[in-house]
């Protein structure tokens, strides 16, 4: 604890880095899980097999994805987020789908019976009713996600991942420490303020 004290501007700088990692990654995950999660919950002939190859992904150790990424798209800021985005995707779409499937089949026959289109119903209807399950994706992502993005520190990415993995490497555990600690900090605060916001949520939906 005394090297963090002594390095607190050091992590604070990378705490900055790895949470702008972490919510450039989400948001663009988000971008894509969302249709995605549509189109699995619509159509199972796609979604099943689509969950699938995501679920497969997800298995794969995460370094082994950023050495094969790194052939490709080179070292840097934007191979850590491709890697993160990947990542998320799984949690994300399953999510969604599992939301928009849970939505009572007897509130979209009204919705439609008012006159609301597909994506009139789908904006107003289903997506409100499934945003607490998909809320608990967001939570479960953002949480892995944090862990993962660890590793960025191997494509010179920044992160707290270069304080934990620099201390590992000159086997000086109170660097390895200072980098750990507010990782899992940014965790803990993560899940707690997103349980928080399911409550909400699902307050508001369910009442």
């Amino acid at each position: 604890m005394t090297y963090m004290v002594r390095h607190m501007g050091e992590v604070g700088v990378y705490s900055g880095q790895h949470i702008l990692l972490v919510i450039v990654s989400l948001a663009i995950a988000c971008a894509i899980a969302l249709p995605l999660g549509v189109l699995t919950a619509r159509n199972r002939r796609i979604g099943t097999p689509l969950l699938g190859v995501l679920g497969a992904i997800y298995t794969i150790p995460s370094l082994a994805i950023l050495a094969l990424l790194v052939q490709y798209v080179g070292l840097g800021f934007w191979t850590a987020i491709v890697m993160l985005v990947i990542y998320a995707q799984f949690v994300l779409v399953r999510n969604i789908a599992v939301g928009l499937r849970s939505v009572p089949a007897a509130q979209v026959d009204a919705a439609t019976g008012l006159g609301m289109t597909p994506f009139q119903r789908l904006l107003r209807v289903e997506l409100r009713q499934a945003f607490p399950i998909m809320l608990g994706g967001v939570r479960i992502a953002t949480v892995a996600l944090i862990a993962i993005a660890t590793l960025a520190a191997y494509v010179n990415a920044g992160g707290l991942g270069v304080m934990i993995f620099g201390g590992l490497q000159q086997d000086y555990i109170p660097k390895t420490i200072a980098g750990s600690v507010p990782a899992m900090l940014l965790a803990l605060i993560a899940d707690t303020h997103f349980r928080l916001w399911e409550g909400a949520a699902t307050r508001s939906v369910y009442g």
